[in-house]
């Protein structure tokens, strides 16, 4: 049916469903509308057989059966899935948080950013346009204290020009865009670090809230709300089951349970609870996180005190690197806040999905149907079957894992959540496994079970019980995913599950004791004098090879030459004769000597001058 059914009929049949909806006064996203269509279609009691055709008639039957079942909300399966859709829309970890926190700061600080690595200021009036820019990014990119508040203007053009003043801004806009834009980042945190040292000291710090101390008691009230709604969840999950259990033993509570969606319920209870089992651990890691940098930011205020200690002037090479310490610090406090309140948010967003207990189950009404039913909660069960465990010998084929026999047997990853490989397919309830009986190998994948019994069932015929999951799944699609069942059912695989689907399952680490002994010096010691570990020798020994392998000899003999003897000439080189012709000479001329007499003048007017010629004659040289 995926090759008729294309994309635009589906998005044809979403449409109309969702038109559908509306008009009877209920708004659904695509999102829903299309998870419902695909779990439509896929479950058996509806007869959609995946190789047919859909013709006209089945289209609107497919769409009808759609609405209907958005329309129903009184069935807790439709809560469920509302739940699964809204978690896997809403939900991301922490390092995509983070991730998106910085974009959309980058985003918005770009425009300024451009403004102020793009400007080429000629005139003083420019000059002081662009220090202004560099404030306001300042301002913005330290989310400490809003851009129109005076106070915290000049709070931060105070800190700016200790580590900028405007007499260097020529410096700066000499500077490449590159070179701007980390210079930017650098003032922000230096200013930042000074605004929080200031603050510490009680000489300014405005609108600066005390983030360490709103974490410490924000984060500890959230873990607290996760908690009692997590005890909620256990107590209603352990009532229904046991209702359920009843069920099955009795018939006569079956005829008196069988009208109310007790499985429903119990899904929707088990899918919730799994929910909050993600937040509280991302709000234990966030405590955590919080926990460390109250330390690290202690300390690093006490050096920045022990360092400045009211001196007139420090070093900037001592504390700049403490003011980027305190500022990234900072930073990492504004990222819990976020997480703390994505976390808080979803966990106030989801408790709507839980609302229809207290209308299908009142508690008068689940009182009642409890008189005489015991109720036993998960730990209870796992410690029933804590004496008991498989015994391998029972199975030749099949591979178990306990805890003496794997390393990582705690990591090992559990197929449906955890819960009782046997009990989901078979009795339809969702009973957390205990990993101390054995942990079944089949087909690269883990099970678990409740009880011993459970497991030998469940190893007799593994492919069977499977296929059984399967269907219920296909029965009930909000097991899909409570069951991380995304391998079965990729086509209708939540985003979340779908991204991660890639990931390589954990193989267990078996453990045995093992012993080896070997002879020392087996074989008589051989040392191969032939034998080259300098590389350079071995490449001359095959270039010489490679040479020999080119070379021939040849040889001749001829009749006339080959009765001869062989003769031999010895001779005399003439001796070293040597003649010199050339002899030196030299001669020497007399030297000038004349000299003027009345040159400066005397008492007459005219002057008289005397020339007298010193000069010796040739030959008297």
């Amino acid at each position: 049916m995926d090759c008729d059914l294309t994309e635009s009929v589906i998005k044809k049949i979403i449409r109309e469903v969702g038109q559908e909806c509306a008009a009877q006064g209920q708004t659904v996203s695509e999102t829903l509308v299309a998870f419902m269509v695909k779990a439509v279609v896929l479950d058996p009691r509806n007869d959609f057989s995946v190789d047919q055709i859909l013709t006209k008639k089945d289209v609107q039957n497919l769409i009808q059966l759609c609405v209907t079942r958005l329309l129903d909300t009184t069935n807790p399966s439709l809560s469920t899935i509302k739940m699964q859709v809204y978690f896997d829309m809403n939900y991301a970890n922490r390092a995509e948080l983070l991730s998106e926190r910085l974009r959309v700061l980058e985003g918005r600080l770009a425009p300024v950013v451009r403004g102020i690595t793009g400007s080429r200021p000629h005139v003083q009036e420019e000059m002081e346009n662009v220090y202004r820019k560099i404030i306001s990014y300042v301002l913005l990119s330290s989310g400490l204290g809003s851009p129109t508040d005076a106070a915290v203007v000049r709070e931060v053009t105070a800190a700016l020009q200790s580590v900028l003043p405007q007499t260097e801004m020529i410096t700066f806009i000499s500077l490449s865009k590159k070179n701007k834009e980390q210079q930017l980042k650098n003032l922000a945190m230096l200013v930042t670090g000074i605004r929080l040292y200031n603050k510490e000291c009680g000489k300014g710090g405005s609108n600066i809230d005390d983030l360490p101390g709103i974490l410490s008691e924000a984060i500890p009230s959230a873990t607290r709300v996760v908690d009692e709604d997590l005890n909620t969840c256990h107590t209603l999950a352990h009532q229904y089951t046991a209702l359920l259990e009843s069920m099955q033993e009795d018939q006569h509570r079956y005829t008196q349970l069988s009208s109310f969606k007790l499985k429903e319920a119990l899904f929707n209870v088990r899918q919730y609870e799994a929910f909050l089992c993600i937040l509280l651990s991302d709000a234990i890691t966030s405590a955590q996180e919080v926990e460390k940098m109250n330390v690290q930011f202690a300390a690093t205020m006490e050096q920045l005190k022990n360092t400045v200690q009211n001196k007139a002037s420090v070093d900037t090479k001592e504390v700049f690197p403490l003011f980027v310490a305190l500022a990234n610090l900072w930073t990492s406090f504004q990222n819990e806040m976020l997480l703390l309140s994505f976390l808080t948010n979803m966990i106030n967003n989801l408790q709507q999905f839980l609302e229809i207990h207290s209308q299908l189950f009142p508690e008068e009404v689940l009182m009642s149907l409890l008189e005489g039913v015991t109720v036993k909660s998960d730990e209870e069960r796992i410690k029933e079957t804590m004496g008991t465990r498989v015994s391998v010998s029972d199975f030749k084929n099949q591979e178990w894992l306990f805890p003496e026999t794997a390393d990582n047997f705690d990591q090992l990853l559990i197929q449906y959540h955890g819960f009782c490989a046997h009990a989901i397919g078979v009795k339809g309830l969702t009973l957390p496994g205990n990993p101390a009986i054995g942990i079944l190998k089949h087909k690269e994948r883990y099970y678990v079970f409740s009880s011993k019994e459970a497991a030998y069932i469940f190893a007799q015929d593994p492919d069977k019980f499977i296929q059984l999951n399967a269907e219920k799944a296909k029965e009930h699609a909000e097991l899909i995913q409570l069951l991380e069942l995304c391998h079965q059912f990729e086509y209708l695989a939540p985003y979340a599950q779908a991204r991660n689907a890639g990931k390589c399952l954990m193989k267990p680490t078996t453990k045995c004791d093992n012993s080896t002994q070997t002879d020392t010096h087996i074989l008589p010691p051989t040392i191969v004098t032939s034998y080259e570990w300098n590389e350079w020798e071995l490449r001359r020994k095959a270039i010489k090879l490679a040479n020999l392998r080119r070379k021939l000899t040849h040889a001749t003999q001829t009749d006339l030459s080959h009765m001869r003897r062989q003769n031999s000439t010895q001779v005399y080189l003439p001796k070293d004769v040597s003649t010199q012709t050339k002899c030196d000479n030299s001669s020497n001329v007399p030297r000038p000597q004349i000299f003027l007499e009345g040159l400066q003048g005397g008492s007459s007017p005219t002057t008289h001058m005397v020339k007298v010629d010193l000069t010796r004659a040739v030959d008297e040289t």
